[in-house]
C-alpha cells in the first residue's frame, strides 16, 4: 500500500466515522489524522495550490500550469506538493515529463462533513 493510499485510508477512518464537532468529541487518534490534514491545508501556498488543481479545467493540473503562478522555485512547489499528497487530498499521475495532479473530492468531502453541524443554516447574503 503506498504512502499516500494508506493516508486516504487512515483519513477516511479518522473523518468517515467521526460525527460533526458539535455532536461528539473527537478521539485522540482522531484529532491526530486531522490535524495532519489542516496542517496541510493551513498553508497559504499548499491551500492556493489546491485551489489552482481543483478550478483548473478538467479537474487536473499539469505541474508545468502550477509552477508559473508562484514566485517559489521548482522544488519548492514540489515540496507543497508532496505534503498535499501524504495528506490525502490530492494525487499525481506522471505523464511523460510532467505530472498531473487531481483533488480527491471525497478527502474534501469528508473534512467539511466534520466542521459542519448537523442541521447547519441556510447561508444568506
Amino acid at each position: 500500500m503506498s504512502n499516500q493510499e494508506r493516508m486516504l485510508t487512515v483519513l477516511s477512518e479518522a473523518v468517515g466515522c467521526c460525527s460533526p464537532l458539535v455532536r461528539e468529541p473527537l478521539s485522540a487518534e482522531q484529532a491526530v489524522e486531522l490535524s495532519r490534514v489542516f496542517k496541510a491545508i493551513g498553508d497559504p501556498v499548499r491551500l492556493r495550490l489546491l485551489s489552482l488543481i481543483a478550478s483548473h479545467e478538467g479537474g487536473e493540473a499539469c505541474v508545468c500550469d502550477l509552477s508559473g503562478v508562484f514566485e517559489l522555485t521548482g522544488p519548492t512547489i514540489s515540496h507543497h506538493l508532496k505534503v498535499l499528497r501524504e495528506a490525502g487530498l490530492i494525487s499525481g499521475e506522471r505523464r511523460g515529463t510532467w505530472v498531473y495532479y487531481r483533488v480527491h473530492p471525497e478527502a474534501l468531502g469528508r473534512l467539511s462533513a466534520v466542521l459542519l453541524p448537523d442541521e447547519a443554516p441556510a447561508v444568506t447574503g
